[in-house]
C-alpha cells in the first residue's frame, strides 16, 4: 500500500474527532461525550456570488443508512494505521456517523457526519461567519466540490481541524478530526482533514 501522505515516519499522522456538540442544524464544534458532530445549519439560502457551487450533486440517502461505508477498511487504514476500527452511531443528535479509531487507544480519531436533512450548503456555513464561527476558511476543493473550515473558535492550535465538504449546494458532509499529541504543533490538523476528504469523496462519487 502506498503510504499516505498522513504517515509519518512509521506511525500515521494521527487523527481524532472532534466530537462536537451539535444543534440539529449548524455545526458547533465543542467537544461532546458521545463522538457525535453536526453539519451546518438547515437553511432555505441559496449560494451567493461568493459561495462556490456544487455542479455535480452527490445523493447521500444510501450512505446515511450506513455512515461507516464512507470509508473503506483501506482509506481508513491509510489515514490512521493499521487496525482503525469503525465505530457507527445512526441515532446521533447531528444525524448517522461514524467514528473509527485505533482500539485501545485516544487517538487518533476520524468522525465523519451526515445531517438528517439538507443544511443549506455551504452557504450555510460562510452564512454563520462572524456569528456562530469564528472561523471560516476555504480549502482548495477537490474536483470541484467545496471545503471549508469552520469552527465556534479556532481548534487548530490543539491539533483539531472541523471541515464541511460540499456535496451539493444543499447538504454537507461534516468531517472532524484530530491529531495525536505527537503532532500537536507540527502538522496542520486541516491537511489532515483535507485528506480524509478526499477519501469519502471518492467513496461517495463511487457509490453514487
Amino acid at each position: 500500500m502506498r503510504r499516505s501522505v498522513l504517515l509519518v515516519g512509521i506511525a500515521a499522522l494521527a487523527l481524532a474527532g472532534c466530537s462536537p456538540t451539535t444543534t440539529e442544524g449548524t455545526p458547533t464544534p465543542t467537544p461532546t461525550n458521545d463522538g457525535t458532530s453536526a453539519g451546518p445549519s438547515s437553511s432555505s439560502q441559496a449560494p451567493g456570488p461568493d459561495v462556490p457551487k456544487v455542479a455535480n450533486p452527490l445523493t447521500l440517502t444510501q450512505v446515511k443508512q450506513a455512515p461507516c461505508n464512507a470509508l473503506s477498511e483501506k482509506q481508513a487504514g491509510e489515514l490512521l494505521g493499521p487496525g482503525a476500527a469503525p465505530k457507527e452511531r445512526l441515532d446521533g443528535t447531528a444525524g448517522p456517523s461514524c467514528m473509527w479509531s485505533i482500539p485501545s487507544t485516544s487517538r487518533p480519531l476520524i468522525d465523519v457526519i451526515f445531517g438528517r436533512s439538507p443544511d443549506g450548503g455551504t452557504a450555510s456555513v460562510y452564512g454563520a461567519k462572524g456569528a456562530a464561527y469564528k472561523l471560516v476558511e476555504p480549502l482548495p476543493p477537490v474536483d470541484g466540490y467545496p471545503l471549508t473550515v469552520y469552527g465556534v473558535t479556532d481548534e487548530r492550535p490543539s491539533g483539531k481541524c472541523s471541515i464541511a465538504l460540499g456535496a451539493s449546494d444543499t447538504e454537507t458532509v461534516g468531517i472532524v478530526v484530530e491529531q495525536s499529541e505527537a503532532n500537536i504543533g507540527k502538522k496542520d490538523p486541516c491537511d489532515a482533514a483535507r485528506e480524509a476528504a478526499i477519501r469519502v469523496l471518492t467513496t461517495l462519487r463511487g457509490s453514487k
